[in-house]
């Protein structure tokens, strides 16, 4: 056995050493999760001594996180606008940018929120279902191309409670939908094929179908500009994620095809990466397809921000740690 204190230093320590962003709150979330406790409880505990069968354990979620496994992966769980969703390797982790944008629907909605709504490349379903918990009166459709994405979207449907009103719908973008909505949202796959390799190791742990768009990092969005007009209301309207550099240029690519009142808006980080625009005329002009995106047949899943590779980690074990 070991005191709390003593296994949290040595472990914020080892993640330190192995380039872990945020080393100590993670060793605090590791400990808490193997002790069933919440994380602010550890500092009322600092000399509560660690079973023997908890350190071993602890030294298990301690070596894969320094190898890179996201923290939200041994957990379990993430917190989203609220809401607690399970979460794993099966579609990307909720991230606090896809936040931000539910966060700028609901208030770009106000008192007057949609009656349908669909969440393209649903993912885990953070977005869609976010929006069902907030909007009691809205019926919602999740869609994705996975069939493991959509499973784990049914299980945070059924967490949640929102079974009633939510429908879930594999289809290769709008492939298999049927009908007309007031919003569609999405968080498209925005990643530059060649540059999915050099995100960080934890990024690289979502998967490849919900982060590769393409050479440019837009084929999939174009096809979804091309194909969403026909899928929305008279006053329906579009709600995207982009990567870091992509806003201006899908809110080009909307405005010159006809779509009303294109605007970009920025996260937190004043990055302009979200794109609302309002339905299009009905004879919409499709946006130019190049060579390039022609010759690409990309399934469809959700997005993931630009982050850079971490430093490579050590092969050394946390035994001495934690044992």
């Amino acid at each position: 056995m070991k005191p709390l204190l003593e296994v949290l230093t040595s472990g914020t320590d080892y993640l330190k050493k192995r380039h872990i962003e945020e080393a100590r709150l993670n060793m605090e979330h590791l400990i808490a999760h193997v002790l069933q406790c919440r994380r602010m409880d550890l500092y009322l505990r600092f000399d509560h001594l660690i079973k023997d069968e908890d350190l071993a354990t602890l030294r298990d979620v301690l070596k894969r996180r320094g190898e890179g496994e996201p923290l939200q992966h041994l957990l379990g769980t993430v917190e989203f606008y609220g809401q607690e969703f399970i979460s794993d390797h099966r579609a990307l982790i909720p991230r606090p940018e896809t936040e931000h944008l539910v966060s700028l629907i609901v208030e770009r909605y106000g008192k007057a929120p949609p009656a349908r709504v669909l969440d393209m490349a649903t993912g885990s379903g953070c977005i869609g279902l976010s929006l069902a918990k907030t909007w009691p009166q809205a019926h919602v459709t999740l869609v994705d191309v996975s069939e493991d994405a959509l499973e784990l979207a049914r299980l945070n449907t059924t967490r949640l409670q929102l079974q009633d009103r939510v429908r879930l719908l594999r289809s290769d973008l709008f492939e298999k939908v049927s009908g007309t909505f007031d919003l569609v949202v999405s968080n498209l796959p925005y990643i530059p094929t060649a540059e999915i390799q050099s995100l960080s190791r934890e990024v690289r742990r979502d998967p490849v179908l919900a982060l590769d768009g393409g050479p440019d990092g837009l084929v999939i969005v174009r096809r979804f500009l091309d194909e969403v007009p026909k899928h929305l209301t008279s006053d329906g309207a579009i709600a995207l994620e982009l990567g870091h550099d992509q806003g201006a240029t899908v809110a080009t690519l909307c405005t010159s095809a006809g779509w009303q009142t294109a605007q970009v808006r920025s996260d937190l980080a004043e990055v302009p990466r979200f794109v609302f625009a309002s339905t299009p005329p009905v004879a919409i002009t499709p946006p130019a397809t190049s060579d390039v995106e022609a010759s690409s047949a990309l399934p469809t899943t959700g997005g993931d921000d630009d982050s850079s590779e971490q430093a490579a980690h050590s092969t050394d074990q946390p035994d001495g740690i934690v044992a």
